[in-house]
C-alpha cells in the first residue's frame, strides 16, 4: 500500500504493508525512507498541520498522536494523503540538505498546498442532456455571420430559452449586444439598461439566458484548438457570471467538407467545473503576448495535468461535449436584428406588420428582436413585458396596444 506524505518540502510517497499498519509502525517508515526522525514527526490528517508556527500549534492535531493506533481507523488506504510537520534540516536521500528558512522550518501558504493538489482532469459528463436551436433563430445567426460577415470578424450573442428537468436546453432565440469583432477577439460593449429590456421580455415570454454563441473566423480555422485562450477565459467569465450549471457556450465555425466546399457547423460545449473554479479563484492569466500559444491557457500558479506540474494547460482539458438537436419554436425571427450594420426603423416596423397582416396581431409581434424594439421605441420599455406575455400565452393584445403599435408604425 503507498500513502502520500505531504510535508513542507512536498509530496513524497512512503511503502506501508497495509492499512494494519499502526502509526508507530507508519512514523518508523518515514524515518528509514524519508530520513525524519520519529521523535521530529507530527501527523495528521488535517491540511492546517502545515500552517502550525509554533509546538503549541501542534497540539491541535490530535488524530494521529496515538502511535497504536491503525491506519485503517483513520479511514487512509492505498493513494491516501497524510501531512506531516517536522521541525530542522534534513537530507533527501540521494539529493542535497534540505534548509528550513525559519525557527520552526520554511511554511508554505495555504495557495501553496492548494496550488499542489489541484488537479486538472478531463470532466467527461455535462449538466446539461442536449441544447436545441430553434431552426429560425439559428439560421438568421449562421446567415449573418456566414453571408454579411464572411467569417472575417468574430460574432457573439446571448441564447434564451428555457431548460426542462432533464437538462435539455432550448434555445428560442438569440440576442446580439453592441460588441467589437476582430479576426481573434470579442469584444462585448455590454449595454446594462439594454439588457436589462432583453432579460424582462424574455421573462414575459418564459425565457431566460441558457448560453452563450459566438463564432470563430477564417483565419482560425488554421489553429489547432476548439477554442482558443482568450475564447475559454471570455466563455468562462460568461459562464460564472451566469450560476446557470446547464450553461452552454456554442461555437460556430465555417470548415471545408470532403468535397473542398466551406460547411458553417455549430459546436455545443459546457465550461468544466474545474474551468469556472479557477476562473472564480482569479488563477487564469489575463493578459496575452504574441508568442503565446492559442490553445494552451496560462495559470497563474502551477497545477496538476497528467501527474505533472505545469501552468499551461490545453485548453481542451476545460471543454465538456454538449449534443445538439433543433427545433421549431414559436418564435419567428424576420424582424431585423439588433445592434447591426443596417438599424431598425418605423418603416421595418411597418414592412413587418404588413407582410404579417393575414395573422392575429399576437402572432405579428412574436419575435423577440420586434419586442425589443418596440421597449426601446418611444418609451414602451416598461409596456413590451405585457406584450411579451400575451405572446407566451398567446392571448389577444389589449387593442390600445394595437393602436399604439400600428399608429407608430405608419409615422414612418
Amino acid at each position: 500500500m503507498l500513502l502520500r506524505i505531504r510535508s513542507r518540502d512536498g509530496l513524497e510517497r512512503v511503502q506501508v504493508g497495509g492499512p494494519h499498519v499502526s502509526i508507530s509502525q507508519l512514523k518508523a517508515l518515514i524515518e528509514s525512507q524519508l530520513q525524519i526522525p520519529i521523535h521530529n514527526q507530527t501527523l495528521s490528517t488535517d491540511r492546517n498541520l502545515l500552517l502550525a508556527k509554533t509546538p503549541a500549534d501542534l497540539l491541535r492535531f490530535t488524530d494521529m498522536s496515538d502511535p497504536s493506533r491503525p491506519l485503517s481507523s483513520l479511514n487512509l488506504s492505498h493513494g491516501s494523503v497524510v501531512f506531516l510537520y517536522y521541525q530542522g534540516e534534513r537530507t533527501v536521500r540521494g539529493g542535497a540538505p534540505v534548509c528550513p528558512a525559519g525557527s520552526f522550518g520554511r511554511k508554505m501558504t495555504m495557495d501553496d498546498l492548494i496550488a499542489k493538489q489541484t488537479r486538472i482532469t478531463r470532466q467527461e459528463s455535462p449538466h446539461c442532456d442536449s441544447v436545441s436551436f430553434d431552426r429560425d433563430s439559428a439560421n438568421a445567426f449562421q446567415r449573418y455571420v456566414n453571408e454579411t460577415l464572411a467569417f472575417a470578424v468574430k460574432r457573439g450573442g446571448f441564447m434564451y430559452g428555457t431548460v426542462s428537468e432533464e437538462g435539455r436546453v432550448e434555445v428560442d432565440f438569440i440576442y446580439e449586444p453592441p460588441q467589437q469583432g476582430m479576426e481573434d477577439d470579442l469584444i462585448l460593449l455590454r449595454d446594462p439598461e439594454e439588457e436589462k429590456l432583453v432579460d424582462a421580455i424574455a421573462a414575459g415570454l418564459g425565457r431566460k439566458r441558457v448560453g452563450f454563441i459566438f463564432t470563430q473566423t477564417i483565419m482560425q480555422d488554421k489553429k489547432d484548438y476548439n477554442f482558443s485562450n482568450k475564447e475559454v477565459l471570455q466563455a468562462a467569465e460568461l459562464h460564472a457570471e451566469s450560476g446557470l450549471k446547464e450553461w452552454v457556450t456554442v461555437v460556430v465555425k465555417l470548415e471545408a467538407n470532403e468535397d473542398g466546399d466551406a460547411d458553417v457547423h455549430f459546436e455545443a460545449f459546457q465550461m468544466s467545473d474545474m474551468c469556472v473554479k479557477l476562473f472564480k479563484e482569479g488563477w487564469f492569466v489575463t493578459e496575452f503576448g504574441e508568442d503565446d500559444d492559442p490553445k494552451l491557457s496560462k495559470m497563474k500558479k502551477e497545477v496538476v495535468v497528467g501527474g505533472k506540474d505545469v501552468k499551461e494547460v490545453d485548453n481542451d482539458f476545460f471543454l465538456v461535449v454538449v449534443k445538439i438537436i433543433d427545433h421549431q419554436g414559436p418564435l419567428s425571427s424576420t424582424f431585423l436584428i439588433e445592434n447591426r450594420n443596417n438599424l431598425a426603423t418605423m418603416r421595418t416596423l411597418k414592412n413587418h406588420l404588413d407582410r404579417t397582416k393575414s395573422l392575429p396581431f399576437v402572432k405579428r409581434i412574436a419575435d423577440f428582436h420586434l419586442l425589443l424594439f418596440l421597449a426601446m421605441s418611444h418609451g414602451l420599455g416598461s409596456d413590451v413585458p405585457a406584450l411579451a406575455e400575451c405572446v407566451s400565452t398567446e392571448t389577444a393584445v389589449p387593442e390600445g396596444y394595437q393602436l399604439l403599435i400600428e399608429s407608430m408604425a405608419n409615422t414612418s
